[in-house]
């Protein structure tokens, strides 16, 4: 049965480094090239495992820097647009409106502002790109730029409970052309639970992180914290990115990164993507952005087996996870 998985999971992505990529999406020479990518101090990285809020971290981190241009250019005396000097300095000018259509959105979307290190579809020179770059990246920590511990750059990490982004990922999977459609639940949780999915294993990526953690700029976040309290988390990535912004400006982030507004912002809500990778009649890129709703679909035996394997692997790691929010980190 392992086999059969396996030989089903090679149509659709290509192990290299320990690392499972999609299939035509990058190249192991890519993946090489960043070993030695120059990185600046002033870089900004949100690294993330699959479906563990990245969409949502990458619209607070690209509406802070956002938020502080625009006080800058206010403090100046200009009357500019709120989004003007970001917009100028990431999308070199673009001043396409916040409308619903998908062409305007597409030429100053999330993913053009803060592009992913490791799926560069476009084929951008990201050492052309002005500084604070952005970038976003569900890479793990051995196959980063080896510069990274070596300047200040600063990453934000954010982890979410593993059952959530599971049951996440299993939904996704049914518009992801990319990735194999799971045939149940039961089905994934056997190949997510030994790494045989995108991205590989969850405890992995987790561990691989956490314990570099004191020899980085970083900042570690739950999912869960997010969602318990958007503002404090807010707060703590301004903070870690040494942005003071006014209490009305950290306002008009949170409300701009709540999950309703995200998905109508077609910046943000990656719908802009083209049919042949997200099958938009099949549902949408951001689907409930919830605490707890593996509940809803794990049967008691498998939420069980699941809890077992996690405290195998996890045992030695200080991490706490809400799994419901009804209940405290355990």
């Amino acid at each position: 049965m392992a086999d059969t998985a396996a030989k089903s999971s090679e149509t659709y992505m290509f192990q290299y480094k320990g690392y499972n990529f999609t299939k035509n999406t990058v190249t192991p020479e890519y993946i090489d090239s960043l070993e030695d990518f120059e990185i600046r101090d002033s870089d900004v990285f949100l690294v993330t495992y699959l479906k563990s809020g990245t969409v949502w971290t990458q619209q607070i981190i690209i509406l802070i820097h956002e938020e502080e241009g625009c006080n800058a250019t206010e403090s100046q005396g200009s009357n500019a647009a709120r989004s003007e000097t970001f917009n100028a300095t990431q999308s070199e000018g673009s001043n396409a409106a916040e409308s619903e259509g998908s062409n305007a959105a597409e030429s100053d979307t999330n993913m053009k502002r803060m592009p992913w290190l490791e799926y560069n579809l476009e084929g951008q020179d990201y050492n052309m790109r002005p500084s604070p770059r952005l970038f976003t990246s569900h890479l793990t920590y051995n196959l980063m730029p080896k510069m990274l511990k070596e300047k200040k750059a600063k990453v934000i990490y954010v982890a979410r409970n593993p059952k959530d982004a599971m049951v996440s990922l299993f939904h996704f999977s049914k518009i992801w052309t990319y990735v194999e459609t799971a045939k149940n639940i039961g089905d994934l949780m056997e190949k997510y639970l030994s790494g045989q999915v995108v991205a590989g294993s969850w405890f992995d990526h987790v561990r691989g992180w956490y314990t570099q953690r004191e020899q980085l700029n970083f900042l570690f976040l739950t999912y869960e914290e997010m969602i318990k309290d958007l503002r404090g988390a807010v707060l703590k990535m301004c903070h870690f990115l040494g942005k003071r912004l006014q209490d009305s400006a950290i306002d008009r982030i949170v409300e701009k990164a709540t999950f309703k507004n995200m998905k109508n912002d077609p910046k943000a809500n990656y719908e802009f993507l083209p049919e042949n990778i997200i099958l938009k009649d099949n549902g949408k890129f951001l689907r409930k952005g919830t605490v707890g709703d593996w509940k809803n679909t794990l049967t008691v035996a498998q939420s069980e087996h699941f809890d077992e394997v996690y405290r195998q692997r996890m045992k030695d790691l200080p991490l706490k996870f809400v799994w419901d929010l009804n209940e405290d980190a355990s």
